[in-house]
């Protein structure tokens, strides 16, 4: 079976809150499993400041190199909440009021409670698609390949929900977890060996230590089931003989 080259993604984690270790960034974890799980291959993920030039200069380069290119952060009513009008540089295209955002977040807020600050996370990149926010009503967005979406996690995945459907989707890969009680430098020959045999399928090695017990968990991961059953196979047999 040859493998199939799947869709391309990176994540773009902005914030200098999460840099700063101030907050947990739990949104590229929930990210690279989705988006693995329905076959889009996750290559990079980049931890940014809320800084106008690093999201300019890390979307323009981002979005050629993958399919898709997903932010997360810096679109609230804040005055350090400038990811949107970044991505409207980095297209090279105007911030404007959206009237289909602004009239969601007024039946929201109701006229009375929509202050200047509120209003302000209507305005989106001209031809940018809105990304529903069930929660809070304020819309993420889409434009071209970049999909823009809240920092807060619950938000985050409210959203991921929705974009999720229109994904374009690969082929899934398959897993699987071999624990040895090794010490990881013992089985690396052999598992540089195996790796130069099957080439379809990625051998990981993750050495661990839980007080004096010290081992080593090997993941193969691949496309195709049969290979991977092979390859556990062949590990199990080198390791029994030595």
């Amino acid at each position: 079976m040859k493998k199939i080259k799947n869709p391309t993604a990176c994540i773009i984690i902005i914030g200098n809150e999460i840099l700063s270790g101030r907050t947990l960034d739990t949104n590229k974890n929930y990210l690279c499993k989705e988006l693995t799980a329905i076959g889009i291959d996750v290559l990079e993920a980049r931890v940014v400041k809320d800084d106008e030039k690093q999201i300019i200069s890390s979307v323009n380069e981002l979005r050629k190199k993958y399919n898709y290119v997903f932010t997360t952060g810096g679109i609230g009513p804040t005055h350090d909440d400038i990811t949107s009008n970044s991505i409207a540089k980095a297209f090279k295209v105007k911030l404007i009021k959206n009237k289909k955002a602004l009239n969601i977040l007024k039946k929201f807020y109701n006229l009375n409670n929509l202050n200047q600050a509120r209003q302000k996370m209507a305005y989106l990149p001209k031809g940018s698609e809105l990304l529903y926010n069930p929660i809070t009503k304020a819309a993420g967005f889409r434009i071209k390949n970049v999909y823009v979406m809240a920092g807060i996690p619950e938000i985050m995945k409210a959203m991921f929900l929705n974009i999720v459907k229109k994904l374009k989707r690969g082929l899934p890969e398959v897993s699987k977890t071999l624990l040895f009680n090794l010490p990881e430098s013992s089985i690396a020959e052999h598992l540089s060996n195996i790796q130069n045999n099957y080439k379809e399928v990625e051998i990981g090695s993750y050495p661990f230590m839980s007080g004096k017990k010290r081992g080593v968990n090997i993941v193969l991961r691949s496309q195709n089931k049969k290979l991977i059953k092979k390859v556990e196979k062949e590990i199990l047999k080198k390791i029994k003989k030595n």
